[in-house]
């Protein structure tokens, strides 16, 4: 089983990338976005330690974490988004290396795991190959005024908030540019995985 670490800033376009493995390769995607709201729901790891740390206020009618209140506190508080982290991001690195463990019994060819903070937060631990998604910062900026409506001013400034293009470059293995040309960045994929289909 070859495990795929996807990273890259924001308005690269790695859902593309992600939809494509995907639909091509059949792989099992995991998001570590989409675990972090998972591991929060009721019943699960992070349910209680998260309503310990901001309060009753934070549990909705139906019994879920109201995360928008949550991103709001951090948002204001930085101590407190670091104990947040401090509870998602092992819990979220534990979930991904149980579902590895089941895929590769399953016989999972292809798994591919996707984090903003992959390389800050180590993923690559477990990961066969780190993937850098690569995408000109104009493209990016008019992606996220398109798909979320931000101004240029906070696109850029989203944008220069995350760690540079030299830091992805040094610590992945392999890029793969996604400009505009899909079949360009489909070809690139390929190419990609047949490097590790010996292993």
């Amino acid at each position: 089983m070859i495990t795929i670490g996807i990273t890259g800033g924001v308005g690269a376009g790695k859902s593309t990338v992600l939809d494509f493995l995907e639909q091509e390769y059949q792989a099992y995607v995991m998001k570590a976005d989409e675990i972090g709201h998972l591991v929060m729901e009721p019943g699960q790891s992070c349910y209680e330690p998260v309503i310990a740390l901001f309060g009753k206020q934070v549990i909705k009618n139906d019994k879920t974490i109201d995360r928008r209140l949550v991103s709001d506190v951090v948002f204001s508080h930085p101590d407190m988004l670091e104990k947040l982290n401090h509870i998602i991001h092992p819990a979220v690195k534990e979930y991904i290396r149980r579902q590895l463990a089941l895929k590769k019994e399953e016989g999972q060819r292809i798994c591919v795991v996707e984090a903003a903070l992959l390389l800050e937060d180590h993923y690559e631990e477990f990961c066969d190959t780190v993937w850098y998604i690569h995408t000109d910062s104009e493209i990016r900026i008019r992606r996220l005024m398109e798909s979320r409506g931000y101004t240029r001013e906070k696109s850029m400034s989203i944008i220069a908030s995350q760690a540079p293009e030299e830091f992805f470059r040094a610590h992945t293995d392999y890029v793969v540019t996604n400009n505009a040309d899909l079949e360009e960045t489909w070809q690139q994929i390929r190419e990609g995985i047949k490097k590790y289909e010996t292993l």
